[in-house]
């Protein structure tokens, strides 16, 4: 009986985690691709000006995933959802979603934005032709190492795709893409 009740309060407190992230303003209901796309020139426009080290990481890429808020929940169980677009060449091609699950000790709940960057032709393809792309092996961090800026030594530059995580908000410790489901979507 006190397995049950256990399993009952985690399902019960992970089911709560997913109606808050479903609720908070993360683009669910929006007017879509206007809005996506405003958001996306709003989180590249921080980017560059607080990083502007990633500039050149940009101009070098191939193509530019662009997620401006994604709204992360869980006790226990854990959800993540965010809209936003790929960019090739400063113009949108596509616009994709980001969903996330989780499970294990978390409590708490977090906004934060992400870019992938696709250092090449047939990171980008891959990414472009696949029904469900999902984050793993394949995407190399850069990490904040400094007060101000991102860092991408010459071994980073050359992995096929770049995660940067910033503008972290909230009370949950911790953001990662990996393990993210991307999907094309029609806003």
């Amino acid at each position: 009986m006190k397995n049950i009740t256990r399993r009952l309060v985690t399902f019960g407190l992970g089911a709560a985690a997913l109606a808050t992230v479903a609720a908070c303003g993360n683009g669910v209901g929006s007017n879509g691709a206007p809005t996506i796309d405003a958001r996306a020139d709003q989180t590249l426009s921080y980017l560059y000006n607080t990083y502007p080290s990633t500039r050149d990481i940009a101009d070098k890429a191939a193509g530019v995933l662009v997620m401006p808020l994604i709204t992360e929940a869980g006790v226990g169980l854990g959800a993540a959802y965010g809209r936003g677009v790929l960019r090739v060449g400063d113009v949108t091609v596509d616009y994709y979603s980001i969903t996330q699950a989780s499970a294990g000790f978390q409590f708490g709940a977090q906004q934060y934005a992400h870019t992938l960057f696709f250092m090449t032709e047939e990171s980008l393809a891959d990414f472009r032709r696949s029904s469900g792309y999902v984050a793993g092996a394949d995407l190399e961090y850069v990490f904040q190492n400094e007060g101000d800026s991102f860092k991408a030594d010459t071994n980073t530059i050359t992995e096929p795709i770049l995660a940067m995580v910033f503008g972290q908000a909230g009370v949950r410790i911790g953001a990662t893409v990996e393990g993210a489901k991307y999907t094309r979507i029609i806003p």
